[in-house]
């Protein structure tokens, strides 16, 4: 199913999303990789105040390279996702509700995405050019020390993505092998 969504993502649509389905984000989501995320993890061990809000928000993992003259942002392709499994968990616990990457994700990570109602979304990796022509605004908010690294806060407009996991705990990765396998057997 194809479908438009706006972030931040509200409880009712991510537990309407099914893994497999087509989607179009517009809003405001967040970058984050992994300096941002230990960061932030390091700032919650110390007990203080992340500089966002994840209530309902979107990370999308992601390190955009410069941006071109007349541009917003450079290419925006996605990070492989597992390597904030050890972080994402806590995050999905404070109230992140999706998450923008590629790549499988850990059990732990699993879990919280089905204890938290939230969403992991794949984009295409190596399709960033022509991802970043779906950002129409790019500001950095947090940790602008860490270069492409820093927090980001972007406006989207039908960012595409594909539900991999839903809050049900469905993963598409397994659906399509388990799919592939039956086919390959019935011919």
């Amino acid at each position: 199913m194809n479908r438009k969504i706006s972030a931040p993502l509200e409880d009712s649509v991510a537990k309407e999303l099914r893994s497999g389905d087509y989607v179009y984000i517009t809003g405001t989501i967040y970058t984050a990789r992994d300096a941002a995320h230990k960061r932030m993890a390091e700032a919650l061990k110390e007990g203080k105040e992340l500089p966002l809000s994840l209530e309902h928000n979107i990370i999308y993992y992601m390190g955009p390279s410069p941006a071109r003259e007349g541009r917003v942002i450079g290419s925006a392709g996605p990070t492989t996702a597992s390597r904030m499994d050890r972080y994402a968990p806590k995050l999905l616990d404070l109230g992140l509700k999706g998450m923008i990457g590629k790549g499988k994700r850990s059990k732990e990570v699993i879990d919280a995405i089905i204890r938290n109602g939230a969403v992991y979304f794949a984009a295409v990796g190596g399709a960033g050019a022509i991802l970043s022509k779906c950002i129409k605004e790019s500001k950095v908010i947090a940790y602008d020390d860490l270069g492409t690294e820093a927090i980001r806060e972007l406006k989207v407009e039908d960012l595409p993505a594909i539900v991999v996991i839903d809050s049900q705990g469905n993963n598409l990765y397994e659906t399509s092998i388990r799919e592939y396998c039956k086919e390959e057997t019935a011919e």
